[in-house]
């Protein structure tokens, strides 16, 4: 009975031995490849490498990145070259590739695969669930695949702020135009909503928004003020109803413009004040000619000039210049610096008549 039941013992524990090492029932060849060559690594440490240690995906905009930190070996010469793959949902894996992806993460040197290099429309499709993983290879070595977290572009993007900001100051307001963070191919599915922080320098902040256009006016604005500003994108994913809050962009400061009714009162103001002024200086002329009017008559006086008969004596002495000088002294009309009109009213003029 007891080696009966010994021997029944070893027959149980070779047959759960042997399923645990057996494979899977379900799988493609190209997992059973994988499991066997897990397998054979596994059972043989000798061959394998050091896995890429710290992957990370950088989702900035448009960009998708993978990088990793490098896979150091000392008694090697041989540079250590790297493989990604990548799957999307209940899909296999596949070859980062020029063929799959546009670019090639296939057996190279660096320690980064930049998925968007191509151009910013390149890489995996924004709404799709995307699965990387990345190892080491060094001639027939290899590490473990290192498996990163899935991702969607619109759930994990990092949305940067506007750009090309342009800003147009006009009568109490200011027209801000830009352009969104990354383009997107199906507004159906995803757009960008923006918001406009502002206040006035030494003011309280406010917020405008939301617009989905990309020129934004904002009025009723104090004239001849300084206004700072800061202009910043929301990503919206209408499938999952996700929304991404982007950075701000940089401050910065315009003066707006006068409007209308200031420029009326600017008109009105300087028309007083050069009226004013101008009277001012008319006064204060008058009153220097009140009080200085012998000093200017005198600046203003013509020197004293010899008579011409004189002037011609002096010339010419033999002439008779006496005989000339009693021919004009002879009687002339009288002469008056002003002539004043006595009249008298009609009552008088009769009474001056009748006594008369």
């Amino acid at each position: 009975m007891r080696p009966t039941l010994l021997w029944s013992l070893l027959l149980l524990l070779g047959v759960f031995a042997a399923a645990a090492a057996a494979p899977p029932a379900q799988l493609t060849l190209e997992t059973y490849q994988e499991w066997c060559n897990d397998s054979a690594a596994t059972h043989d440490p000798l061959s394998q490498l050091p896995a890429p240690q710290h992957p990370k995906i950088r989702l900035y905009n448009a960009e998708q990145v993978l990088s990793w930190e490098p896979v150091a070996l000392s008694n090697s010469t041989r540079p250590v070259v790297y493989r990604v793959q990548f799957k999307y949902t209940d899909s296999k894996w596949f070859m980062a590739d020029i063929m799959s992806i546009g670019v090639n993460c296939t057996q190279i040197t660096a320690t980064e695969c930049d998925f968007t290099a191509a151009s910013p429309s390149a890489g995996f499709p924004m709404d799709f669930n995307v699965t990387l993983r990345l190892r080491a290879e060094l001639g027939a070595l290899h590490s473990a695949w290192v498996t990163m977290p899935w991702f969607q572009h619109y759930r994990n993007v990092t949305v940067g702020p506007p750009e090309n900001i342009e800003v147009t100051p006009g009568e109490g307001s200011l027209i801000i135009r830009f352009s969104s963070p990354f383009d997107i191919a199906d507004t159906s599915t995803a757009f960008f909503c923006y918001y406009v922080h502002y206040w006035e320098k030494g003011g309280i902040q406010q917020v405008k928004g939301p617009f989905r256009s990309n020129s934004i006016s904002l009025d009723n604005l104090k004239p001849f003020r300084a206004y700072c500003l800061q202009v910043q994108a929301q990503l919206l994913w209408n499938k999952s109803n996700i929304f991404r809050v982007g950075h701000l962009s940089n401050i910065s400061c315009y003066e707006t413009m006068a409007d209308a009714s200031t420029e009326l009162q600017q008109v009105i103001l300087i028309s007083v004040g050069t009226f004013s002024l101008l009277s001012v200086l008319a006064g204060a002329c008058f009153f220097l000619v009140l009080k200085y009017r012998g000093l200017i008559k005198y600046w203003f006086h013509t020197p004293p000039s010899i008579p011409l008969q004189i002037e011609e004596y002096l010339k010419d002495p033999t002439q008779p210049i006496l005989e000339a000088l009693d021919k004009d002294s002879s009687p002339k009309d009288d002469v008056w610096d002003s002539v004043s009109i006595i009249s008298f009213p009609e009552k008088e003029q009769e009474d001056v008549l009748q006594t008369l």
